[in-house]
């Protein structure tokens, strides 16, 4: 996976894909925290315009994905950052420094092992990054699919 983007209190870059907002959500040890990262993701969205598509709908789902996978494969999520700019980014910060891998090849119609390939096919990119304390697996969608709700990414 390439890493692309501004860390979790890093300064913000400068240039096409800046960061116009940033918003954090605290989720260690949070109940309910899949419910609570969607939520809190719906309200970003309609705070910024991006609600009512197609494609907002993908984004939520994203986010509904990113946080199972850190529960179930990555000791719980730490922190959810949402930010708004030329992209909508999302990224989960969990405890762990093993990176996630797509199932090769997943079974049809049984749960697991559909995660990674979900997030593939409805963000625009994604990838991870560690750093001290674990990692983040982040992705992103480009404002336009938001604004004209084209429903599928890359």
């Amino acid at each position: 996976m390439e890493t692309i983007g501004p860390g979790t209190g890093d300064p913000l870059p400068a240039g096409p894909s800046a960061v116009v907002q940033r918003r954090r959500l605290a989720l260690s040890g949070v109940r309910g925290h899949v419910a609570k990262g969607r939520d809190f993701t719906r309200q970003a969205l309609r705070d910024w315009g991006w609600d009512g598509t197609e494609t907002s709908e993908d984004a939520l789902l994203l986010v509904s994905e990113l946080l199972t996978n850190a529960s179930l494969h990555a000791g719980g999520c730490v922190e959810l950052v949402v930010c708004s700019g030329d992209v909508l980014r999302i990224e989960v910060f969990d405890g762990s420094t093993t990176l996630p891998h797509r199932h090769p090849s997943p079974q049809r119609g049984l749960p697991g092992g559909h995660g990674l390939n979900i997030v593939q096919r409805l963000s625009d990119r994604w990838g991870t990054r560690t750093h001290d304390h674990g990692k983040a697996v982040w992705i992103e969608i480009d404002a336009s699919r938001l604004t004209s709700g084209r429903p599928t990414g890359g």
